[in-house]
């Protein structure tokens, strides 16, 4: 297959995954999320593509279907896998950021269903701060907000101090 091909097809497979997952189709956003990772192993490595960055963007896809399916274990580790490509070269405000903050809150599913609350809670409150620091557009941003409000006060822990003045959230120090 030509290369071109290649990469078109990984990224409408991925495109496809996250509609499928904004709309609770779970099933088919984990194949969507293989998929695009098939595709885009295909491609040969000399080619000019980014396959780790590629490949981080597919598995917070696929962190967050396989949550939304029960398989915790699986979105844990492909939330993990995801996070260790956004944490050290994320932009929150790139197109990658919608993706970095899902990984996030894919993460707090999976260690909610894992029974690590402590954990969950603070991915959860992670994913808020990122949410309210993100003024590029995000397609299912207001959902997600919710969705993470409502996860910390099922943690049990619905309110959150007042940040000193000056608080900046980790993720700033490294933008």
């Amino acid at each position: 297959m030509k290369p071109l091909k290649s990469v078109a097809e990984a990224y409408l497979a991925l495109s496809q995954g996250e509609r499928q997952l904004r709309e609770g189709l779970y099933g088919d956003a984990a194949a969507s999320s293989r998929g695009a990772m098939d595709s885009a192993r295909s491609l040969p490595s000399g080619e000019t593509f980014d396959h780790a960055g590629f490949e981080a963007f597919a598995h917070a896809v696929l962190a967050g279907a396989l949550a939304g399916l029960g398989e915790f274990e699986p979105a844990l580790e492909s939330a993990d896998r995801a996070l260790y490509h956004f944490n050290r070269r994320g932009e929150l405000q790139e197109d990658g950021g919608r993706l970095w903050i899902r990984a996030v809150f894919s993460r707090g599913a999976a260690l909610e269903g894992l029974g690590r609350r402590d954990e969950a809670f603070q991915a959860f409150r992670m994913a808020g701060e990122m949410l309210d620091e993100r003024t590029a557009e995000m397609p299912g941003k207001a959902e997600l907000r919710r969705d993470s409000a409502e996860a910390l006060k099922r943690l049990g822990r619905p309110t959150e101090p007042e940040k000193p003045a000056g608080y900046r959230a980790w993720w700033e120090f490294w933008s």
